[in-house]
């Protein structure tokens, strides 16, 4: 058995549309932006305006904290933890090093002591 679907236009009762018409335009003046902006400040609904920029200065940044030394390569390595104090304690004990002061200091001081060992 093969059934079909009822078609939506089969069996209408004639529907009379004509009591259904656009309602007529009032022809009233949108209020001004000052209205419009006092009744939204009233209400407390916030503006979708971009604040404007409180300075121009640019940002503090932290006394003693910003260095320009050219090193721009970060290097990783898996560490004991004794050696990660070891160098931070290097670092914060001489007022003025960064970490990759310390890390460069090490590493001349590692070749010195390499050259003397090999010498004969």
């Amino acid at each position: 058995m093969i059934k079909t679907r009822a078609s939506i236009f089969e069996n209408v009762p004639d529907v009379d549309v004509s009591a259904f018409s656009p309602k007529p335009r009032t022809d009233r003046q949108a209020p001004s932006a000052e209205q419009v902006k006092a009744v939204a400040e009233a209400a407390n609904f916030p503006s979708r305006q971009a604040a404007a920029p409180v300075s121009a200065k640019p940002p503090k940044r932290h006394e003693g904290r910003v260095y320009r030394t050219g090193r721009n390569v970060q290097f990783n390595a898996k560490v004991s933890q004794e050696t990660v104090d070891a160098i931070y304690s290097v670092t914060e004990a001489n007022k003025g090093w960064v970490l990759g002061y310390t890390l460069e200091r090490a590493m001349a001081a590692l070749k010195r002591e390499l050259e003397l060992e090999g010498a004969p």
